[in-house]
């Protein structure tokens, strides 16, 4: 009885394993369409096409396409809130955590995201969606601004309005997404570190 028990549990592993791993290849598939087509031009037909499988196979995991754009957008911002976490536990100064914070943003951006720009594309998910999304993007604005003001009151950044000191930053790395390829030449490290030279530095104190 234990190892039918102990066997019924492994089977049941592999196929949560198989269908995390299918339900992922989606995504992919997904991001890659909605960057090539972008999100209107791009079919439920293409992406199945892409995977070699059939559009009813996708119903098993997305209901439609617009289920596949929201799911993108909620994982990109989960690891951004990660990121933040992080960013908080291994640096103590403002200028270590906004260097760290604009690095893997821009990870995000090229890996992550792929150099996608459905960062940008917010009005086409549900308005329920939106507002979710639109929410989290908020918080995360709210603790990027949070490290500036921060930076300011102890010295290490210029007297700057935090708020658009913030728009500035997210208007530069989203912006990757009108000019990044992922099979190009540039090095999404490197990238990473001259933003935040850029970007981090010009806050600076010097």
């Amino acid at each position: 009885m234990a190892s039918s028990s102990a066997a019924a549990v492994r089977t049941t592993d592999r196929v949560k394993e198989k269908r995390r791993k299918r339900r992922n290849q989606i995504l992919h598939a997904a991001l890659t369409a909605f960057r090539e087509r972008g999100f209107h031009q791009t079919t439920l037909d293409d992406i199945a096409d892409h995977l070699g499988l059939r559009k009813t196979a996708l119903y098993h995991y997305f209901p439609d396409k617009e289920s596949l754009l929201y799911e993108l957008h909620r994982e990109s911002l989960a690891e951004l809130e990660r990121i933040l976490k992080e960013a908080r536990k291994r640096f103590i100064t403002a200028g270590e955590r906004l260097r760290f914070i604009v690095c893997e943003h821009v990870r995000v951006m090229t890996e992550t995201l792929e150099g996608s720009p459905l960062a940008m594309d917010v009005t086409s998910l549900s308005r329920e969606h939106q507002e979710e999304i639109i929410s989290g993007r908020d918080r995360y604005e709210r603790g990027l601004r949070r490290i500036i003001v921060r930076g300011i009151r102890n010295g290490e950044f210029r007297e700057v309005e935090p708020k658009l000191a913030v728009f500035a930053i997210l208007g530069a790395i989203n912006w990757i997404a009108r000019w990044f390829h992922p099979e190009g030449t540039i090095d999404p490290g490197e990238l990473g570190e001259e933003y935040a030279d850029y970007l981090v530095g010009g806050l600076e104190c010097h």
